[in-house]
């Protein structure tokens, strides 16, 4: 009993372990406390100047304690208790009290740690605080506690219909301070919400305008229309503010204003930095008009000049310089591709490599891999006698393709090219010369010239009889002129796209080159033959994959314009059903690609998600009018093409901003899971659009699965995505990969002319060029490149019907997207320097404190270099300052005037 009563006694003293202990006071602390209750009191009881010198003192404490605040600072704390009775005593002060507005203040920012949530009590008490009072004296931590109010209360006022003067003028007091305090993304998250980030110029420095060009460009991928543009105009005048032209022209060059362009060149007054920009506008495929207009230049000497920078005429000869610093100036055959002496296994033999198609085949790998270079050893060689020349080793419309590579090696060359190509525009063989009209628009891609060449010679052979030719000279026009939209082009293509007599595959050749001239600016006349098309076009005539082309060739001229399509969704929608599903899926992809829009996401996956049912093709109201359409015409559509469609759409959409390219990876894996046989066949391309260039390892080994699978079109899309996500990098493992593919599909001539196809990209250009469609550190997207891409991958949908088949030449629509992936320097004379560079994976630094890196993990080397998927380079030197903040591409020096030279 007595040990029972102990051990009760010793329980009885023990502490609760959950019951809170009440914190030790240090004397100074104690002493605090003492004193604000006193006031507090003082305030209850005392007179009108007993309460005002209250006030004061609790004033200066608490701006004293919140002047650094790292936790919740004592006099914050200690009031917490008395936050309500002070509340009370205000109310009950009349008005005009001397007390009532500094303990308006004082409760303002009590109210951060003591008010209830929601309740917007620090901003309530602020307005009736003292007017035009600094809001800086009560700290940081409450400045941006009060800006989150404010951006609560503007949104509550405006849906009421209420003014919001009162609340801007405490924005006025705000931003200038968070700008001045390293602060900036602060201050434009509150101009976002209040809907005045065009102030933001105003409030920007030398010292802070990077930073915050930097973040509001950030925050305009997140933004929906048409806060977005207003948020890119922004940046536009912070650039402009500061003298930072290069950043300046980006903006106007991805808002597509021509007036934005000009404001920049107009103020960038000296010929360096203005062949600067003229590098940026050639790389973006913007063609200044110099002489006459806003952007006129009077000297015929500089004019020149400038043009030779935008009008890529100097992309042959730097690209050399390129391949000889390198030393990868040899010419290679397609077997110095295959590589067979390191396949293990069954070498491909019998009918899968003795036909046409293996000519066909080596035809495309050896125009790739020597793209740019002018020279290589099978259809460059100076060989007079037709028989033994390679384009004559082909058949039929292999020819064409042959004819055409031409175009491709001597790339961007049009003095050295024109005179190689001219000889087969004379050949009695109409594929001969329809490869010969192609290879001049492939020759003429991205090069402007005041003659204008291809324009001169394509457009006599577009209204001609015979149909190959006129094939040639429609998808060489819209090759040639990508993305220039040159109403001369469309006045050529758009009646032989409307014409109904035209025969179908000229009449899509047509189509696409329209749509590769005029992408993303829903030229009128365009849009209109494309739509004639498909309305007076039979059924059996838009059997797939004529009508999937006519439907992308219209999605297209749409590319990147938002709610533009939305007029034409409605004419859409009164065509057949089997052909307006898959046209409206093409339209909302296309029209939004590249911008992230969840909404439009989600809106593809529902389609994609609904693949499933008995027929397999219940997505959308056509689904089961697709077969029959096809067997009219003797084909077979692929079943649920909507659906294929859409998920291709999904990563379009989602290839914009990495948090959408991150959250489509999921989705697609899930689809990939679970999805219908039509649904999985669009997966592999997919990936692929999401990771051009960019040989990620988890892809690589998603596709390298998938290109075994028991599904033949699947397996097919997987190794020509395998093909785009090596697209130029030499990658070793993915050759490895594509080697034992070779061998694996050894009786298979379709998959092995695809393996062949995909080998062809990996090493494009021997290492040296890209297809990536974004640029400028990845703030660009190149609407010609995209649209080319996209147009190989709507062919790949059907390899054995398009690139497989009579569309081989399709391939060619990639030129546009071929850009050297290099990094080359030049002094302000346009002669090549050679710097040291740091090159290394990229950092984001998006509202990152203080100066952090840019590059990690970098290496130095010495320019020109190579530039891969995810890298930046930096300038490794302060001798010489670069005229562009992103070092890509071709870049301007100039001697810095601060630099001293060390002694040894």
């Amino acid at each position: 009993m007595v040990a029972a009563e102990a051990d009760k006694g010793k329980t009885g003293n023990k502490k609760d372990k959950n019951a809170p202990e009440e914190e030790e006071l240090s004397e100074e602390d104690l002493a605090l406390k003492e004193k604000l209750e006193q006031w507090v009191e003082q305030i209850k009881t005392g007179d009108s100047d007993a309460q005002c010198s209250a006030v004061e003192g609790m004033s200066v404490e608490i701006r004293s304690a919140t002047s650094t605040m790292t936790s919740v600072p004592a006099p914050l704390k200690f009031l917490a208790p008395h936050y309500t009775p002070l509340e009370a005593m205000h109310a009950a002060l009349p008005a005009g009290h001397p007390a009532a507005a500094p303990l308006s203040d004082v409760l303002s920012a009590l109210a951060m740690t003591s008010a209830p949530g929601g309740s917007r009590a620090c901003l309530r008490y602020k307005l009736t605080g003292a007017a035009g009072a600094d809001v800086a004296v009560w700290g940081h931590e409450y400045v941006r506690h009060l800006s989150g109010e404010i951006g609560e209360e503007v949104g509550a006022r405006r849906a009421a219909g209420e003014a919001v003067d009162d609340l801007l003028a405490l924005v006025d007091l705000i931003v200038p301070y968070d700008m001045s305090h390293n602060a900036e993304p602060d201050a434009i998250d509150l101009l976002l919400e209040v809907d005045r980030v065009a102030d933001l110029p105003r409030h920007v420095d030398a010292g802070n305008a990077e930073r915050a060009a930097r973040y509001l460009q950030a925050c305009a991928a997140y933004l929906p229309e048409p806060e977005d543009e207003a948020a890119l105009r922004a940046v536009h005048a912070v650039h402009m503010r500061v003298g930072r032209h290069a950043g300046a022209l980006r903006v106007g060059l991805a808002l597509g204003d021509a007036e934005l362009v000009g404001a920049a060149w107009r103020a960038a007054a000296d010929g360096g930095e203005r062949c600067q920009l003229a590098y940026i506008m050639g790389r973006a495929g913007f063609v200044p008009d110099l002489e006459e207009g806003s952007l006129a230049v009077a000297d015929e000497a500089l004019r020149e000049r400038y043009f030779s920078c935008y009008s890529n005429s100097r992309l042959p000869e730097l690209y050399a310089a390129l391949g000889r610093d390198l030393d990868v100036m040899e010419p290679k055959l397609p077997e110095d591709v295959y590589k067979m002496h390191l396949v293990e296994g069954r070498v491909p033999t019998g009918p899968a490599v003795d036909s046409a198609r293996a000519n066909l085949s080596a035809t495309f790998v050896n125009g790739l891999v020597n793209a740019g270079f002018g020279k290589d050893k099978l259809v460059t060689p100076g060989v007079e006698d037709d028989a033994v020349h390679w384009v004559f080793k082909n058949k039929d419309h292999g020819k064409l393709s042959a004819a055409a590579s031409l175009g491709l090696v001597m790339l961007w060359d049009l003095e050295g090219g024109l005179p190689a190509i001219d000889r087969f525009l004379y050949s009695n063989d109409p594929h001969v010369v329809a490869g010969a009209l192609l290879g001049i628009g492939v020759l003429s891609c991205g090069v402007a010239d005041e003659v204008d060449p291809a324009l001169a010679i394509l457009s006599e052979y577009v209204g001609g009889a015979e149909a190959w030719p006129r094939i040639g000279a429609a998808l060489g026009l819209g090759v040639a002129y990508a993305g220039r939209g040159r109403a001369d082009v469309a006045d050529l293509l758009a009646p032989m796209v409307a014409d109904p007599d035209t025969p179908m595959e000229a009449t899509v050749a047509a189509a696409l080159g329209l749509g590769l001239a005029f992408a993303g600016r829903a030229h009128g006349g365009a849009v209109e033959a494309a739509l004639q098309a498909l309305m007076l076009r039979g059924e059996a005539e838009l059997a797939h994959p004529f009508g999937t082309m006519l439907a992308l060739a219209l999605g297209l001229l749409f590319l990147r314009t938002g709610e533009a399509v939305e007029a034409t969704l409605e004419v859409v929608r009164t065509l057949p059903p089997a052909l307006a599903e898959p046209t409206l899926a093409t339209l909302r992809a296309c029209a939004y690609a590249g911008t992230g829009d969840v909404l439009h996401v989600q809106a593809l996956l529902a389609i994609a998600g609904g693949a499933g049912g008995g027929a397999e093709g219940a997505a959308g109201a056509g689904g089961g009018a697709a077969p029959a359409t096809a067997a009219a015409a003797g084909a077979k559509a692929p079943p649920a093409l909507q659906s294929t469609i859409a998920v291709l759409g999904v990563a379009m959409v989602a290839s914009g901003e990495e948090l959408g390219t991150a959250m489509a990876y999921r989705a697609l894996e899930h689809l990939l899971q679970y999805g219908e046989p039509s649904v999985r066949r669009g997966v592999p391309l997919a990936l692929a659009l999401l990771n051009v260039s960019n040989p990620e390892v988890g892809v690589m080994d998603t596709l390298s699965r998938l290109s075994h699978d028991a599904d033949a079109d699947v397996a097919g899309s997987a190794v020509l995505a395998l093909g785009f996500v090596g697209a130029g990098t030499n990658n070793a493992r993915l050759a490895g990969i594509l080697r034992a593919l070779s061998s694996y599909y050894h009786k298979e001539p379709t998959l092995l002319y695809t393996v062949r196809l995909a080998q062809g990209l990996t090493h494009m250009g021997k290492g040296l060029l890209t297809l990536d469609p974004y640029h400028a550190d990845r703030a660009l997207l190149s609407a010609p490149a995209l649209a080319g891409i996209l147009t190989v991958l709507f062919a790949g949908l059907d390899m054995k019907a398009c690139l497989g088949g009579r569309q081989h030449y399709l391939l060619y629509a990639l030129v546009p997207a071929l850009h050297p992936r290099m990094l080359m320097t030049l002094d302000e004379e346009g002669k090549q320097l050679s710097v040291p560079v740091r090159v290394g994976a990229a950092v984001d630094v998006v509202a990152a404190a203080g100066r952090p890196k840019t590059v990690t993990g970098f290496q130095t080397h010495t320019t020109p270099v190579l530039l891969s998927a995810g890298e930046r380079a930096e300038l490794g030197t302060t001798k010489y300052l670069p005229l562009t903040s992103v070092l890509e591409g071709v870049v301007v020096l100039r001697p810095n005037p601060d630099w001293v030279e060390e002694a040894e």
